[in-house]
């Protein structure tokens, strides 16, 4: 398995430190990591600041850092904004994916990260779901003609089940369409993450970690002097190892798969210790050093 680091860490949400996409890349570098996941929105690589030809500078920059592009991260929620139907949503995101490819492509890599999208309300599923097998039809086809493999991370609504990313998988029906099958969506919504690894390994390159604590939460009720749950549990990012996550078995059902692919880590939520930079890299020297048991 392959370490890289994912640029969200350093793009200042959540209250973390700031870098520049090129700061970024020389802290990964400097870090220890094989290679990186780049954040395709600003701060980061967003089309809009980087050109092609900036790109080619920035290859040049992953070259003198001899660090690989693992993926590139695009942002898709190919359900969002249908209350406007004169808009054209689905086809701009699928532009913006093809631009993702593009960059991606001049950068040395062959991955771009999409969602699918967050169930509606008011709208049937089934057609939901029709548009997303439709949005990911198009991304694959014109990153297709850059070379590039357009990977589908369990993340968003649509599909977010193991039996049912399995199901959009077959309906998409594209060669150059992967599972970035992680195990943080799994294990939170009680599903059997070993059974999930041994469903999706064969067709993965790619998995994104970080390690959670789950805290319950209760309302305090005086009248009553006792308290209620309240659903669902917060989960609190902390460094690899410390969590409730079983990485264990979900590495080792990796390794028994033959999975030798790009493993990415991502401070992308507050995490406990704050976001100074000092903290950003005690988590992720811890990362690499849990990693060593399954390298």
């Amino acid at each position: 398995m392959k370490t890289c680091l994912f640029t969200v860490s350093f793009a200042g949400f959540w209250g973390q430190h700031k870098l520049s996409l090129e700061e970024a890349i020389a802290k990964t570098a400097a870090l220890g990591f094989q290679g990186i996941e780049i954040m395709g929105k600003r701060p980061h690589l967003s089309p809009l600041d980087y050109s092609l030809a900036d790109c080619d500078r920035l290859r040049a920059m992953l070259d003198k850092h001899q660090l690989k592009l693992a993926a590139v991260a695009a942002y898709t929620n190919f359900t969002g904004g249908l209350a406007a139907a004169e808009v054209p949503f689905v086809d701009l995101q699928v532009a913006y994916v093809e631009a993702m490819a593009e960059r991606a492509a001049r950068l040395g890599g062959s991955l771009v990260r999409v969602f699918t999208g967050y169930e509606r309300t008011d709208m049937p599923f089934a057609k939901q779901w029709q548009i997303v097998v439709d949005a990911l039809q198009a991304c694959c086809d014109r990153a297709a003609r850059h070379g590039i493999t357009v990977g589908l991370q369990n993340h968003h609504d649509i599909g977010v089940h193991t039996q049912s990313l399995d199901a959009l998988l077959a309906a998409v029906d594209r060669p150059n369409l992967i599972p970035m099958y992680d195990c943080w969506s799994p294990y939170l919504r009680g599903e059997d993450v070993v059974e999930g690894v041994q469903r999706m390994a064969p067709r993965m390159q790619f998995t994104t970690v970080a390690d959670y604590r789950v805290l319950p939460r209760a309302r305090y009720h005086p009248a009553l002097v006792n308290y209620s749950a309240i659903e669902p549990a917060f989960a609190m990012a902390v460094p690899m190892g410390e969590g409730d996550l079983p990485y264990r078995q979900f590495f080792t059902a990796l390794a028994k798969a033959n999975f030798k692919g790009w493993v990415s880590y991502e401070m992308c939520s507050p995490i406990q210790g704050g976001g100074l930079l000092a903290n950003l890299e005690r988590y992720a020297k811890t990362f690499l050093e849990y990693m060593r048991h399954f390298q």
